[in-house]
């Protein structure tokens, strides 16, 4: 399955010119190198980054002391939490049977902080109860700079609802040079909101949703910033109002950042 949704991917996504992202240096009047993140075109949201809890919640242990643990030959460090399922799994996705999502909402209620404090974006300064370095280990923190594939996969669906060409609306996807490591070297390729999905398993992009996706005929961007915990959307009403009212996907306004 992987194999052929990768080599789907390696077909249907081929490079594209660099010039092509001309037009998001003038919309911006940034470099992209952590992303393009556009203004509202003319409506914009902003999609929170899943992060999942484990069915024995968080406990007193940082994550980072969970780990340090597990490098010194503890075993059991909690009983009931796998050491797999903290430290081995791919963030933004579900770490295994046991954990579920946890909206950024619950959390905020939970702890007394805001969804997203006013003034700032999404990211690592988010829930400013948890003291910087203590994320429990109960909790897997949201994804940073890229969504998880659930995510992915539904925003695609919302795209495609609510672009006039549908599954065949062409595209454009650009991916910032830090997300190729030594390769620093930032690239763009093109295709159809129809193979949008398995863009995700492009084995020449490191299996990452892009920096920036958006339609050829520029109705709506996507941003997905290299530092940051979620992705802007960009683009009509329609589409905006649509994301804000899912039961799957959280996403939310913030007037500061539009």
């Amino acid at each position: 399955m992987y194999e052929t949704a990768a080599a789907l991917a390696t077909a249907r996504w081929p490079f594209a010119e660099f010039r092509e992202t001309d037009w998001l240096r003038d919309l911006t009047a940034d470099d992209g190198l952590t992303g393009f993140m556009p203004p509202a075109l003319p409506d914009a949201a902003w999609v929170l980054h899943s992060m999942y809890e484990h069915e024995l919640g968080p406990s007193g242990m940082s994550f980072g002391e969970y780990h340090r643990a597990t490098l010194m030959g503890e075993h059991d460090i909690i009983p009931g939490l796998d050491p797999a399922d903290v430290l081995d799994g791919f963030p933004g996705e579900l770490p295994g049977p046991r954990w579920r999502r946890l909206r950024w909402s619950e959390l905020a209620r939970r702890i007394g902080d805001p969804t997203v404090p006013e003034g700032r974006f999404p990211c690592h300064t988010s829930f400013p109860a948890i003291k910087s370095g203590s994320w429990p280990a109960g909790i897997q923190a949201p994804s940073e700079g890229h969504l998880g594939r659930a995510d992915w996969n539904r925003l695609v669906d919302f795209l495609t609802e609510h672009s006039p060409q549908g599954a065949d609306t062409p595209c454009l996807a650009y991916y910032s040079p830090l997300l190729h490591g030594a390769d620093f070297d930032p690239r763009v390729r093109s295709g159809t909101l129809a193979d949008a999905k398995v863009l995700y398993d492009h084995p020449g992009e490191n299996h990452w949703s892009p920096s920036n996706l958006w339609s050829r005929d520029r109705s709506w961007i996507l941003c997905t910033d290299y530092d940051l915990w979620a992705t802007k959307v960009a683009g009509p009403a329609p589409l905006v109002e649509a994301l804000l009212g899912d039961t799957e996907i959280e996403a939310v306004r913030l007037p500061w950042a539009t």
